[in-house]
């Protein structure tokens, strides 16, 4: 039985742990896990770009996810990320992770393509269409060059299977111009790290993130003191998180996360090939970055 997913609260987009023979570390996961449902997360995602989607092989996917599903035990939802490079790929994986129980999944446009706008919106409809579980559409024009916009939207908000959107425009216009397009057809998860208390301030439903992965309990709270409208208390938080917020906007995303995991006891360096470990004066500038938020970690209340 699935569970519903609300769209709502904080979504850890999950860093995938390797052992140092570049095997799923499953007990390194199942701990993360552990830590972040009990700093209250609302729900998971497996095998984002943060989670090394590219280098994963599809039954390892399925190892996490199972894996997940046992720790939650139906407390949260477990979504699987979708990003293939071809329209029958995207089916297979989609079909794939409902069959292995996931609550829903995150959908990103065609890879190593830059599809136009007929053609992406032909992509997700023809996915969302071959499953029943709910989806949240990846719109990060950024990354992977392809927007998502307005008019296309309203071609999608035909399947109502299709729920919700990652916000990483980088723009944050693009909220209202969705809040002014649909009102709460969408719902709207702020998916960029260093504009979340933004974000959620100007109306987004809830937070994709990615320090949340080795600073569970810090982004729930900016979160829900955001949601509760005392700014002023979640600013002095979100202040001093900036400088580890930031880490998620570099290229080196997966290394630099997965130093700070390390760094509070929830996670490993490891990575996969083609990435490698951080080394000499990169690591130590990263390290700094986490060693002095550490130092002035806020005790929360």
């Amino acid at each position: 039985m699935n569970v519903s997913v609300q769209w709502e609260g904080v979504y850890p987009a999950l860093l995938t742990p390797f052992t140092a023979d570049d095997q799923l570390d499953l007990p390194l996961f199942e701990k993360n896990l552990r830590a972040q449902l009990d700093a209250g997360v609302h729900g998971f995602i497996i095998g984002g770009s943060l989670g090394e989607a590219s280098t994963l092989l599809s039954e390892e996917k399925i190892e996490l996810l199972q894996s997940a599903l046992a720790v939650c035990e139906g407390r949260v939802p477990v979504l699987v990320n979708i990003a293939e490079q071809s329209t029958k790929q995207a089916i297979a994986r989609a079909q794939e992770a409902e069959r292995n129980g996931a609550d829903g999944l995150m959908l990103l446009p065609p890879m190593r393509y830059p599809a136009d706008a007929r053609e992406t919106v032909t992509f997700f409809k023809a996915v969302a269409q071959a499953t029943s579980l709910p989806i949240m559409i990846y719109n990060n024009p950024y990354d992977y060059k392809i927007m998502t916009t307005v008019a296309m939207f309203e071609e999608l908000a035909e399947l109502p299977n299709i729920q919700a959107v990652k916000e990483s425009t980088r723009d944050l216009t693009n909220i209202t111009r969705m809040r002014n397009a649909f009102g709460d057809r969408f719902k709207l998860m702020g998916g960029v790290d260093t504009l979340a208390l933004e974000a959620i301030l100007l109306g987004c439903d809830g937070w994709v993130g990615g320090l949340v992965d080795a600073f569970p309990a810090e982004t729930v709270a900016i979160y829900d003191l955001a949601k509760a409208g005392l700014v002023a208390e979640a600013l002095p938080l979100y202040r001093w998180f900036m400088p580890l917020l930031e880490l998620d906007i570099h290229p080196k995303l997966v290394q630099y996360i997965k130093l700070a995991a390390q760094a509070t006891g929830i996670g490993s360096e490891y990575v996969r090939a083609p990435r490698l470990p951080l080394t000499g004066d990169e690591r130590e500038q990263v390290l700094n970055i986490i060693e002095a938020a550490l130092e002035k970690r806020p005790v929360l209340v």
